[in-house]
């Protein structure tokens, strides 16, 4: 399948960051709470929500429940599916 350039774009993008790829391949298998994410991937929880932000900006992760204060479950959008099967 040939890749968009923005989705090369997108790529590269988390490629830069080795916090973005942890955090990517982390929600490949199922939606998670940065918790979780955290302890997969070895990366302290306040730098989670860094990276969940700049993830959902680039529309590559989703909360599923953003009403909820504690425990909110984060997933790959269709968009960061398709990525996280080309990184790396």
């Amino acid at each position: 399948m040939e890749l968009s350039d923005e989705m090369l774009t997108e790529i590269s993008y988390v490629n830069i960051s080795k916090y973005r790829t942890k955090v990517i391949k982390s929600l490949e298998e199922s939606p998670k709470i940065p918790s979780v994410i955290a302890r997969d991937s070895g990366i302290r929880t306040n730098h989670i929500s860094k990276v969940l932000g700049e993830l959902k900006e680039h529309e590559l992760v989703e909360c599923i429940n953003p009403e909820v204060r504690k425990g909110r479950l984060y997933r790959l959008t269709d968009k960061g599916n398709i990525l996280a099967k080309n990184l790396e």
